[in-house]
């Protein structure tokens, strides 16, 4: 049974409480190193993921002890105070997996203590560079057939969500879309015609009209960086993607939730 852990955090705050971990790191306190690494004579890793994204890269190439710091309720993190038991959790940790658009990435970094191996995610969920992130993790893990197996499981499923979604199309045409940066690998898995993007930054008006003048018939929003209407007076219509998985971990629930949003905006066009 895979354990997951999530844990409300203040992560602006890690590195003033990464004192409450020196006697741990320093001093040979709590969990100490094994003499075998991860994934060695059956010992599972031990991974702590900033987020449920990262968490859910873990989960996919095989770590089942997997802790997450900031639940996917949260949309700004600072709301939350930290715990010394968050701390403690990255010092016992095999791996600390973060991204490097995080900004509180550094003070994961400085809190980790000694014993854990930090590793940068790249946060893509377009297919291709999300299934070769798991395998590499399950190198790292040392879970590489774990990994692999879950590799051909969403192989094929997103191959069938890219199917039924061809089938979707209206008018049986590959429909123009715009897309937020983030939400790109959506309009991939819509098998979509991309005319333009737009963000992280506001849209300017200048690029509002450019975008406008390209007639999208949808518009796909990234749903952790809304900020309304974006193409208003254009007729398109908008889709909210959602980039982050739930609680359980599930990457696959991503590409099937945007499917779902996708079908359901082109059977009502």
């Amino acid at each position: 049974m895979a354990r997951i852990r999530v844990r409300h955090t203040r992560i602006a705050s890690l590195f003033a409480l990464s004192a409450v971990l020196a006697p741990l790191t320093g001093c040979g306190a709590g969990k100490t190193a094994p003499a075998a690494g991860p994934g060695a004579a059956g010992r599972e890793p031990v991974v702590v993921a900033t987020t449920t994204w990262e968490g859910a890269f873990a989960r996919a190439a095989g770590a089942e002890d997997v802790t997450v710091l900031v639940p996917p309720s949260v949309r700004h993190a600072p709301d939350y105070e930290p715990k010394p038991s968050d701390l403690a959790a990255v010092a016992a940790a095999d791996f600390v997996l973060y991204a490097p658009f995080e900004p509180y990435a550094a003070k994961i970094k400085e809190a980790a203590g000694s014993r854990a191996k930090l590793v940068e995610v790249g946060l893509d969920n377009d297919p291709a560079r999300a299934g070769a992130e798991v395998l590499r993790l399950g190198g790292l893990f040392g879970t590489k057939d774990a990994a692999a197996r879950w590799k051909g499981r969403f192989d094929g499923e997103v191959a069938r969500l890219n199917g039924e979604l061809r089938a979707a199309w209206p008018g049986g045409r590959s429909p123009a879309v715009v897309s937020q940066v983030f939400t790109a690998w959506a309009a991939g898995l819509a098998g979509a015609t991309t005319v333009g993007t737009y963000g992280p930054e506001p849209v300017t008006p200048a690029r509002l009209a450019a975008l406008t003048a390209k007639r999208p018939a949808y518009v796909l929003d990234n749903a952790h960086m809304s900020t309304g209407t974006v193409l208003p007076g254009s007729g398109a219509r908008q889709v909210g993607i959602v980039n982050y998985p739930g609680e359980d971990l599930d990457l696959l629930a991503v590409y099937r939730g945007a499917a779902a949003e996708l079908k359901e905006a082109m059977g009502g066009s």
